[in-house]
């Protein structure tokens, strides 16, 4: 990519990280494109949908949450690593606004921030079903549907209810077993 091409880019993903941390994730194109100094046709040209904009903002988040994934993987109690690891996502979800809106609307491509928390998890999933404490039927991209339903459900409250919502559903509603 030429120099000027390039800071271009970079320039539209700051202006629409800013945007979106105001106005979610349908914050205007036009307003993004104005604050980055650019023509709406030199947005589009590099980000030709919402959803490739919303997945170059969100990026470096999400490869935070996936190197996450890979820390709790080591330890000792598998559910309570996948457990731990869906919590965080919920409030981290929940807490930066367009992230669940993003990670729900976008395209379900290879390279996309959703495919990359369920291959980030996937590990967790497979190490608790291995051990027996998760059901083997039980998809990781079912998992971060059901996170990011939770996060949305929750986005702008405490960020404990998110946490709490996760843990319910991973629990379910019956009581402990004696």
């Amino acid at each position: 990519m030429r120099a000027d091409a390039q800071r271009n880019r970079t320039l539209i993903v700051k202006a629409a990280s800013e945007a979106v941390a105001r106005d979610g994730a349908y914050a205007s194109l036009e307003e993004i494109a104005r604050a980055a100094g650019v023509g709406s046709a030199t947005l589009h040209r590099h980000f030709p949908s919402r959803w490739a904009l919303m997945e170059a903002v969100f990026h470096d988040r999400v490869e935070a949450l996936c190197a996450r994934a890979g820390e709790l993987l080591a330890g000792p109690d598998a559910r309570q690593a996948l457990t731990t690891w869906l919590c965080e996502l919920a409030v981290y979800s929940s807490t930066t606004r367009g992230l669940v809106t993003s990670l729900l609307k976008a395209p379900q491509e290879n390279e996309s921030c959703c495919a990359m928390l369920v291959a980030a998890g996937e590990p967790l999933r497979r190490r608790a079903a291995d051990e027996g404490s998760v059901r083997s039927d039980v998809a990781m991209a079912d998992l971060v549907t059901l996170v990011n339903a939770i996060a949305l459900t929750a986005e702008s409250a405490n960020p404990a209810e998110a946490e709490r919502l996760v843990r319910l559903a991973l629990t379910g509603i019956s009581p402990p077993q004696r």
